[in-house]
């Protein structure tokens, strides 16, 4: 297992899952801290990286696209001090932080893991319900509908149309932005057959805000619908799958095929970790362990 502590946060790789952990100084940024622990699957990973700096240097870890839906909510959006993939690592840590870039990328390799698109979510969203307060409103989200509440700082053209709501099956998709130079930052809902959209701050489907530059836990809010909307890179019916069913992964494969009364225990505590963690659905749990059983008797 490898591991890196900081005053930013940890990084602990266990062969198949890297925890990434905020750290509780005040220097680490409110929205890392309002995401908490994220678990990412390896298969999820793209590469990782070690950047020196003048004081040390930052781990960043890169995810293949349409793994995990806050990285597509944000666009890439965010910066450093608020991406929840890079660590700060000081002098002293930085032969632990190459360390474990060296274990992550080896078990790329080993496992053959692809670096191309996704069709579908490794990761999970924010759990829901969730609300988010920036701006000129506030937007709240419990898995079905979408609120929109307006404050006294919203324009006339919000106001006029008063408080908005409308389905997750009527969303087309969602954007999100933080504030840069004088413009607006905004989280804003594409509707299903809607017009043109207004500017952000005129916007009756979106929130905006002109001085909190990343709009507190909006990002949030909008990876926890975008969880929730068909995956931008979902294959057509009649087109093989992008990702192969988790029972397939080498990963899995090797753990089913471990004849070792110990080594099938732990395999079988980490699915059920990854099944927990939302990475393997209900089926895909089943069909990776019963797999995983049937080797075990016939091995």
């Amino acid at each position: 297992m490898a591991e890196i502590t900081t005053r930013d946060g940890s990084w602990t790789f266990d062969g198949e899952i890297l925890r990434i952990v905020p750290g509780h100084d005040r220097s680490v940024h409110k929205l890392r801290r309002a995401m908490g622990e994220i678990a990412v699957p390896l298969r999820a990973v793209a590469g990782v990286a070690f950047e020196p700096g003048r004081k040390g240097g930052r781990l960043r870890l890169r995810l293949r696209p349409g793994a995990d839906p806050f990285t597509q909510a944000v666009g890439g959006g965010l910066p450093p001090e608020a991406d929840p993939y890079r660590l700060a690592v000081g002098r002293d840590r930085v032969g632990v932080a190459e360390f474990l870039v060296d274990d992550v990328r080896n078990s790329l390799i080993v496992w053959e893991v692809p670096d191309g698109p996704c069709d579908r979510y490794l990761m999970p969203g924010p759990p829901v319900p969730i609300s988010a307060t920036a701006g000129d409103g506030t937007a709240t989200f419990d898995g079905a509908r979408i609120r929109l509440e307006w404050n006294w700082m919203a324009e006339e053209a919000k106001t006029k149309a008063g408080p908005r709501e409308f389905a997750l099956g009527d969303v087309a998709g969602v954007e999100w932005s933080r504030q840069s130079g004088m413009g607006y930052g905004f989280l804003r809902f594409r509707l299903r057959g809607a017009s043109a959209q207004h500017a952000a701050e005129n916007d009756p489907n979106g929130l905006a805000w002109g001085i909190q530059r990343e709009g507190g836990t909006t990002a949030l809010l909008a990876a926890a619908v975008v969880a929730r909307l068909p995956h931008p890179f979902a294959p057509a019916e009649d087109k093989p799958s992008l990702e192969k069913p988790a029972a397939e992964t080498p990963a899995l494969a090797a753990a089913a095929g471990a004849a070792d009364p110990d080594v099938l225990l732990r395999r079988l505590r980490e699915l059920g970790e990854l099944h927990r963690d939302g990475v393997l659905t209900d089926e895909e749990f089943a069909t990776a362990k019963a797999a995983m059983l049937d080797r075990f008797r016939t091995g």
